[in-house]
């Protein structure tokens, strides 16, 4: 226990200007990341309501085919990323004890990775896409714009941590540097065109798509809540060696499971197999990683009423139940029931909204208060949080339900048309969930424009200069 607690807390406190910066550089990117999760969501409930109302909003630029990537893209790519990347940079300063190496390739970084997502949305509203590769719709030069930022982040988060005070790397940084390292390595492989044709291509999207989640997104947020929860639960972490082991053993097993989205496919059987037999072996590191940070919360239940800390259980709990249900879901048996359905939406949104987006609001509203020094409003934040987990769980559950017996109906043999009319009233429920997420989003936007630049007498307006475990 003694090496995160050192690494955490001992550090003198920064200069003023360089808590200033770093205060800025992460509500910029805070801001920027919300106003693009508030149109990327806006598009899926809009896709949603497509659903029950088909003849609603059938202008090419408004059609489902160029709608989708658009949400999708954005939510990954323009919400998620840049919220991440902002985390992980205050992170590698604040757990380091010293300044951000620097705050102008930080608004480069976030620059570069604006500008994909604007010229990507726009292309894809005008109808030029990559082909159907999921995640992966953007022209290929825009994804090179996106890499770019991935490695200006990337350098500035090593070179913050190579600048640290003492031996020992906080490990929170192992996930978010490892996470954007090899995102950086999934990035250039699917750029690169000779191998990609035929089955070629099979295999590297099932490659990308799915590390795209497991080796970017999962490992930034299991960093946040690495530096996060022991803030707001004001105790170490459990375990740093069960991190350290989480760790290794999600880069060893990660990699190979990407396959599992094509079994029954001309893929050989034998790369499907392997897709299995990691997907199982994830549950060491999820099981693993989870157990660590509920024991973290465990004995202080006051600490997750109205406080970061409940987002940030309902973080790791989507990420344990969500990784479980895809270990699950990767079974032949069950992938005969559920693959093309609805069922699969459900999961995906478990995942990375249940999961990461929960991670991310954990991260904010636990950081950027100790940033800026202003508190949001206790009120919205519990309403923000329960929009958000009551939408979400009406989301999941009807596609859930409704997934498995639109499977179920085409193992039978039943006219195609019967699961379609089967699904209407759970994609009504769908919408319905959606739209609730949807409000918790504007709530959260208020919430991150309170925590930054709205002046109020109740709230300080400066950031509080505390020591480097703040």
């Amino acid at each position: 226990m003694a090496t995160e607690s050192v690494s955490i807390v001992s550090h003198p406190a920064q200069t003023t200007k360089d808590d200033v910066d770093l205060a800025r550089v992460l509500s910029v990117y805070t801001i920027c990341s919300t106003i693009w999760l508030i149109l990327a969501t806006a598009v899926g409930v809009l896709l949603a309501l497509k659903f029950v109302l088909p003849e609603l909003a059938t202008t090419p630029t408004l059609s489902f085919g160029r709608l989708r990537p658009i949400h999708t893209n954005a939510t990954f790519y323009a919400w998620a990323s840049p919220a991440l990347i902002g985390l992980a940079l205050y992170i590698a300063a604040k757990s380091s004890g010293t300044r951000l190496y620097s705050v102008k390739l930080a608004w480069v970084s976030l620059a570069l990775l604006n500008f994909a997502a604007i010229m990507g949305t726009v292309a894809l509203d005008l109808g030029f896409n990559d082909g159907a590769q999921e995640y992966r719709e953007w022209l290929w030069w825009i994804r090179v714009i996106l890499g770019a930022g991935l490695v200006t982040a990337a350098w500035n988060m090593i070179a913050t941590v190579a600048r640290r005070e003492g031996k020992s790397i906080y490990l929170s940084n192992w996930y978010t540097i490892g996470g954007t390292l090899w995102t950086i390595i999934i990035v250039l492989v699917t750029l690169v065109p000779w191998y990609q044709h035929g089955l070629g291509q099979v295999g590297v999207q099932g490659y990308y798509m799915h590390n795209a989640v497991g080796m970017w997104f999962t490992p930034l947020s299991l960093g946040v809540f690495y530096y996060a929860l022991p803030k707001v639960m004001n105790r170490p972490i459990y375990s740093y060696s069960l991190g350290i082991f989480a760790f290794w053993t999600n880069l060893l097993f990660y990699p190979l499971l990407g396959s599992h989205h094509f079994l029954f496919s001309p893929l050989p059987w034998w790369l499907q197999t392997t897709a299995i037999v990691a997907s199982v072996a994830m549950l060491v590191p999820v099981w693993g990683g989870s157990a660590n940070y509920l024991m973290t919360m465990r004995g202080h239940p006051e600490r997750l009423h109205r406080t970061p800390a409940m987002f940030i259980l309902v973080g790791v709990l989507g990420y344990l139940l969500g990784s479980t249900q895809g270990t699950v879901e990767a079974f032949r048996s069950l992938q005969e029931v559920w693959h093309f359905t609805n069922f699969a939406v459900g999961h995906s949104h478990l995942t990375m909204y249940g999961f990461i987006t929960f991670a991310i609001w954990g991260g904010v509203y636990a950081l950027l208060p100790r940033a800026t020094g202003k508190e949001p409003n206790n009120l919205l934040l519990g309403i923000h949080f329960w929009l958000a987990t009551v939408g979400m769980l009406v989301y999941i559950l009807a596609l859930s339900v409704g997934g498995t017996m639109q499977g179920l109906s085409w193992l039978r043999g039943e006219p195609f048309i019967q699961s379609v009319v089967a699904m209407a009233p759970y994609w009504l429920w769908r919408s319905i969930g959606g739209s609730l997420m949807f409000l918790s989003h504007l709530v959260f936007a208020w919430n991150v424009w309170t925590m930054t630049y709205r002046r109020t007498s109740s709230t300080r307006q400066a950031p509080v200069p505390v020591a480097a475990g703040a």
